[in-house]
């Protein structure tokens, strides 16, 4: 069993409290981990340290390809490192083998690409202002960054934000979930033997209520990076207000995933499988409303269920395994009620809908993958974010109802489409109201391009430059180099 305390300017610091959190692995029950419980006490501190940092160390003077130095031998590391990251992973999410490789391997790329973009970053400079004056605009870093992460992708949504808000020159101090807290201290770990200055990167561990509530309250921190639930987002809005901080979430997301009549049906049956199933659904991302038109379902549906009950649950340490399991026997549970009341509502399961123990030695915190057809937009299964492997299945007649249907929600975080027109393509892109839309791919990226919804999945981005200017304050500068004249001397 691994056991840690919080990380903060470089040395670990055991809780005040000197309470622990367990975390057993879903998939077995065995216990995998001991976290410090932290609370106001150990973000007092941890705050200080990187308040301390922003305000007095070398980090945010630095010259910036000293900063991309630091942030590519990170990146170095993780990859060095990634067999043991992605070990903590599956033991503390219960996500299959072949799925955490990639989320290890993002982690790397991320940190690689914000240290290109700490070298490279740059202001604006107006040289035909009038009355021989010059206009300079200065990208400069926020200051102190809370960053709170969530259970799904631990390492891979860290490297989302904690490298980007470094490469720009903040400090960060990160609350990761109580549940899947072991990469994120393994990182951090990793970038002070690689020459992070102390205090750059904290992190505290703990409960959100405690400490989660402390980071997101705290007076020294300037700005709070949230990924999670809408309900929870909502929360931090409203507790961050009170110190005006800087505030941008990623929250919830219900995409659409629309299958046209011209579409490549084996792409899209492929792509279908892969937005639902990955992950065990547990995705914010994850499509679960497949739009179907009426011409193919039955083809496509019949298709579907047959892939879908090929896939292979298990032990998501193994390589065979394409679903592991659910993140903890409360959220199976969870997910298990919004299956039997959509049974109960008379809804037709066309395939799964079971909690299953996949093996010897193995826990029950497995799900199906769950396929519902017919479902109405009034139904829980098409409006609510199950995230589980869960798959509500409407039909439609024409590209203008399926984008009609893909809106008919409060979330806007991403939505896909299926098809061989380049006109119903470029169409649904501009009309889908969501931060991403997928065409002919989907669950698919890169640190260029930035992610983020609208609506009720959030506002501000990740990853690209938009992800690198949230982190950064703009400042004006007007130089002049002539003889000052106030308004008074002005002749009239």
């Amino acid at each position: 069993m691994r056991e840690y305390a919080h990380f903060i300017a470089n040395h670990w610091h055991r809780p005040a409290s000197r309470q622990t959190v367990d975390r057993s692995n879903p998939a077995n029950d065995a216990l995998v981990a001991r976290y410090a419980q932290g609370g106001q006490a150990d973000m007092d501190i941890a705050v200080a340290a990187a308040r301390k940092a922003f305000d007095e160390g070398p980090w945010p003077r630095m010259p910036a390809q000293e900063r991309a130095d630091i942030l590519y031998r990170i990146a170095d590391l993780i990859t060095a490192n990634a067999e043991r990251l992605i070990d903590i992973e599956i033991e503390e999410v219960g996500k299959a083998r072949r799925f955490v490789k990639g989320d290890v391997g993002a982690a790397s790329a991320f940190f690689r690409h914000a240290a290109g973009m700490a070298a490279q970053s740059h202001g604006e400079a107006y040289s035909n202002l009038p009355s021989q004056k010059t206009g300079l605009v200065l990208r400069q870093p926020v200051g102190v960054v809370g960053v709170i992460v969530p259970w799904n992708f631990p390492i891979e949504i860290f490297a989302k934000k904690v490298p980007f808000a470094l490469a720009s020159g903040c400090t960060v101090v990160v609350k990761p979930s109580e549940m899947t807290s072991g990469s994120a201290l393994e990182v951090a770990r990793l970038a002070a033997s690689a020459g992070l200055p102390p205090g750059v990167l904290n992190i505290v561990t703990g409960r959100g209520s405690e400490a989660g509530e402390a980071l997101t309250t705290h007076p020294g921190v300037d700005m709070i990076s949230f990924t999670g639930s809408t309900t929870v987002g909502q929360h931090i809005i409203r507790r961050s207000a009170d110190t005006v901080k800087r505030v941008t979430v990623e929250l919830g997301g219900k995409s659409a995933n629309i299958v046209c009549a011209d579409a490549d049906l084996d792409s899209a049956l492929e792509g279908t499988l892969q937005a639902i199933f990955a992950f065990q659904g547990q995705c914010c991302v994850a499509g679960s409303r497949l739009l179907v038109a009426d011409g193919i379902a039955e083809v496509f549906l019949k298709r579907l269920i047959a892939r879908a009950e090929a896939l292979t649950i298990g032990d998501p340490q193994l390589a065979t395994t394409d679903l592991g399991a659910m993140i903890s026997a409360a959220h199976t549970q969870k997910v298990l009620g919004y299956i039997e009341r959509a049974k109960r509502d008379g809804q037709r399961l066309i395939a799964g809908g079971d909690r299953i123990t996949p093996g010897a030695g193995l826990s029950d915190n497995f799900v199906s993958p769950t396929i519902f057809a017919d479902i109405q937009p009034d139904h829980a299964l098409f409006a609510e974010e199950i995230f589980g492997p869960v798959l509500s299945v409407t039909r439609f007649r024409t590209s203008e109802e399926a984008i009609t249907l893909a809106n008919q929600t409060q979330y806007g975080l991403a939505n896909t489409i299926w098809t061989t027109n380049l006109a119903t393509a470029m169409t649904a892109s501009r009309q889908l109201k969501s931060g991403l839309v997928w065409v002919n791919t989907t669950l698919d990226g890169a640190p260029q391009l930035p992610f983020g919804g609208v609506k009720a999945s959030g506002f501000g981005r990740e990853l690209g430059n938009a992800g690198y200017d949230d982190f950064t304050d703009v400042k004006t500068v007007i130089l002049s180099t002539a003889p000052y004249l106030s308004s008074f001397s002005a002749p009239t």
